[in-house]
């Protein structure tokens, strides 16, 4: 199944683009994750975070990611969630300006 037919044919998957004055600025993908931790709570997972360089440092990333969270409230999650490479220290840096808390290491394994 392609990609995008398989994430709209999910509920628990969101792609959000973000225009301003009819030019496309970023977009995100929001997953809704059930789990077994926390009291099987649920948790907003925010991936593929992007922003064109002409629009970066203006406020559209904090307003993507507002955004993001409150959908994640509307769905009743307990918890949101997002990774960012170390290296990209400025987007480390815009995270934790928003109250994002570096809590754990993360681990991946290419297949």
């Amino acid at each position: 199944m392609p990609l995008f037919v398989a994430i709209k044919a999910d509920k628990n998957q969101l792609l959000a683009v973000f225009e301003y004055q009819n030019t496309l600025v970023g977009c995100l993908q929001l997953s809704f994750i059930p789990g077994l931790s926390r009291q099987g709570m649920w948790r907003g997972q925010i991936e593929a975070v992007r922003i064109s360089a002409t629009h970066r440092s203006k406020g559209f990333g904090t307003e993507m990611i507002s955004w993001a969270i409150e959908e994640c409230r509307e769905r009743k999650c307990g918890l949101v969630q997002l990774t960012s490479d170390k290296t990209r220290t400025k987007a480390v840096g815009f995270y934790q300006s928003l109250g994002f808390l570096l809590s754990h290491e993360g681990f991946k394994l290419s297949l």
